[in-house]
């Protein structure tokens, strides 16, 4: 058989090999802590939970949904965003749902990328982001993300010639993996850099609500003209734990969302609706929810934190996300150092490396661990001495 060539551009993804070493030493009877997946472990809220049984037992929920969502979904989200940010966008054309955030990613490149265009990313950054432009046949721009620049990238430094093929950029604030926030000037920036060069402005937000010390961040639609060249993602996954319900939206230019509407009429039912019920139960709930939520996540944040950099790492203190980024102690790399704490410590994180060249040096820590496994994980840490 002949593959496509596409595979030729497709690393097997990330997360897949770590849960199989994992898989590989409980095998062998060994106790592994993962830091490595960022996969809640708390349950979906129970009123959630009863909101889906509820709209389960409804026979019109048992048919193929439409792949825009149902109108109660769309209007709930336009709610949220107006209550949210400030930004107002019509149901009907401005706002889909999504079978989870990732889906919708993956297949927006099939909007905009013919070969031979290219799709600027940020590297370190998530892997869908590429993954789907290869998928749809362009090619990758990789736009760095520095500590020096607070995480963001400079688009002064992206060269003529790639602006004049780019279709579309892609940002992601609060950001994976490293932690970075971006304000409202950085994201106007952004916009008018869009506006200028006629490039798609894409923004995964999906971790906007999951912040820390009384941090909010912002939505790229919130900058002036952004309807005009942007379209932002959110997912229910990390702010419900809802990981397993694979839920989300897109919202943005009427263009661009409907764009995405028609490959996804093409390729997938839509969300299941009593899923979709589920949704706007939680999103009339976010504010209370989220509270109690974050507080969980800060707590193992500082906790973590401070057994990473007794043992020689240098961590950056995230205001937003469920992520320590952290570079690792002299004369080791991603790499190695993973390999030093799974082998002695049994503690499993993620390689800088694994989401780009520029994430070398650096490893991530999930904050979705049980508060008892993230307690003996600290003690493990704490055990090891260079």
């Amino acid at each position: 058989m002949k593959f496509s060539k596409r595979f030729d551009t497709i690393e097997p993804y990330l997360f897949v090999a770590i849960s199989r070493t994992i898989s590989e030493k409980k095998k062998k009877g060994i106790d592994v802590i993962s830091f490595g997946i960022g996969d809640p472990d708390i349950p979906t809220p129970k009123f959630v939970l009863d909101s889906m049984k509820k709209h389960s037992d409804n026979p019109a929920n048992h048919r193929y949904p439409e792949s825009e969502g149902l109108p109660e979904f769309r209007n709930e989200v336009s709610e949220y965003m107006s209550s949210r940010f400030g930004v107002d966008v019509d149901p009907e054309k401005q706002v889909i749902s999504l079978i989870g955030a990732k889906e919708g990613i993956g297949h927006a490149s099939l909007c905009l990328i013919d070969e031979g265009d290219v799709s600027i990313v940020p590297d370190p950054g998530y892997p869908v982001y590429s993954a789907g432009c290869n998928f749809a046949g362009g090619e990758i721009y990789k736009m760095p993300l520095l500590q020096s620049k607070g995480w963001k990238p400079d688009l002064n430094n992206i060269p003529s010639d790639i602006r004049e093929k780019a279709k579309m950029l892609w940002l992601n604030y609060p950001n994976n993996p490293t932690g970075g926030v971006a304000d409202l000037d950085f994201f106007q920036e952004v916009v008018n850099f869009g506006i200028e060069n006629d490039i798609a402005i894409m923004h995964d937000a999906c971790y906007s609500d999951v912040t820390f010390d009384g941090y909010k961040a912002p939505s790229i639609l919130e900058a002036k003209n952004s309807m005009e060249i942007a379209m932002e993602f959110h997912s229910f996954s990390k702010i419900f734990n809802m990981t397993g319900w694979r839920l989300g939206f897109a919202v943005g230019n009427e263009q661009l969302v409907q764009s995405l509407l028609t490959v996804k009429s093409n390729l997938d039912s839509g969300a299941p609706q009593a899923i979709q019920m589920m949704g706007i139960d939680a999103l009339k709930n976010i504010e209370v929810f989220t509270q109690e939520n974050n507080a969980i996540y800060q707590a193992r944040r500082d906790k973590l934190s401070s057994a990473l950099e007794e043992i020689g790492l240098t961590v950056e203190f995230p205001r937003a996300a469920l992520y320590l980024w952290c570079r690792v102690p002299e004369g080791y790399n991603s790499a190695s150092f993973t390999e030093l704490l799974l082998e002695q410590c049994n503690v499993v994180v993620t390689p800088g490396t694994g989401y780009g060249e520029y994430g070398e040096g650096y490893v991530r820590l999930s904050l979705t661990t049980p508060d008892e496994l993230v307690d003996e994980g600290v003690k493990r840490i704490s055990k090891w001495k260079g």
